[in-house]
């Protein structure tokens, strides 16, 4: 079996950072760049790009609410708050980072290869399929090429079949699940799982039977080319380094799932 490994990168400014991104990169297949919109710069995202070529992983835009829209800036709150936005100004704000990333990866002679919209803009798209449709429809104008990195079953998942664009599917291993598909909201409980004992365990279950458990009923089927770590959670490296450790031990090879 293959699958392949991801996490979220380039989540800071300057000399402040969160998470050990050169630890993350000696790890996974994929990598998730910030792009100037929760967070990064363009020498933040020049350090990573640089770091990513070096380990053979493949890079994607990871685009999240920012300010651009009157009234609004999101760092603070690191893109995890829903703020009111059309589908339209959802797409520009998409195409105004992922052009921003494009730009600094040919500087540094990195493809860009796919594109993943973070934390609640990619909770929003998951569950709204205008939101979804527009940020497909961003990327393919950017670039046909650029497959789309969604999460399993939701509405980003069915835009970007619909739109014929290159799509691959993810499952989280830190995350909980809702039956809805979609991940359970920060701060709920059972919205993080931190024991990576429980995350490998519930990894191996869903590559053997294609089930993952919710908080709020029977488990539901997914499909899944990818697995997320998150970069930035306590002792994400650790988790990683165990996943990869345990996934490689029980024969499944991680890969990325777009050859560069």
């Amino acid at each position: 079996m293959l699958i392949d490994l991801n996490s979220d990168l380039s989540e800071g400014f300057g000399p402040w950072s969160m998470g050990d991104d050169a630890g993350m990169l000696s790890i996974v297949s994929s990598a998730n760049v910030a792009c100037g919109g929760h967070a990064s710069d363009p020498e933040t995202m020049v350090q990573i790009l640089s770091l990513a070529t070096g380990n053979g992983v493949n890079v994607g835009a990871h685009p999240g609410y920012v300010g651009g829209h009157p009234g609004y800036n999101d760092r603070e709150g690191f893109g995890r708050r829903v703020i009111p936005m059309s589908p339209a100004e959802i797409g520009r704000m998409c195409a105004a980072q992922i052009g921003a990333l494009k730009g600094i990866a040919a500087q540094v002679g990195v493809p860009i290869t796919y594109v993943k919209p973070h934390g609640a803009l990619g909770n929003l798209a998951a569950r709204d399929a205008e939101v979804a449709a527009a940020i497909v429809k961003a990327a393919q104008m950017i670039d046909p090429e650029l497959a789309i990195l969604a999460i399993s079953g939701t509405h980003t998942e069915q835009a970007a079949r619909a739109a014929n664009a290159p799509v691959y599917s993810e499952i989280f291993a830190d995350r909980g699940y809702l039956s809805s598909g979609q991940l359970v909201p920060h701060g709920q409980d059972g919205a993080m799982i931190q024991d990576a004992a429980e995350a490998v365990a519930r990894l191996l279950s869903f590559l053997e039977t294609s089930l993952m458990p919710v908080i709020d009923g029977p488990p539901i089927k997914l499909a899944a080319q990818s697995i997320c770590v998150h970069g930035d959670s306590p002792g994400s490296v650790d988790m990683a380094r165990e996943v990869l450790q345990q996934l490689t031990a029980h024969g499944i090879q991680i890969t990325g799932f777009i050859e560069t």
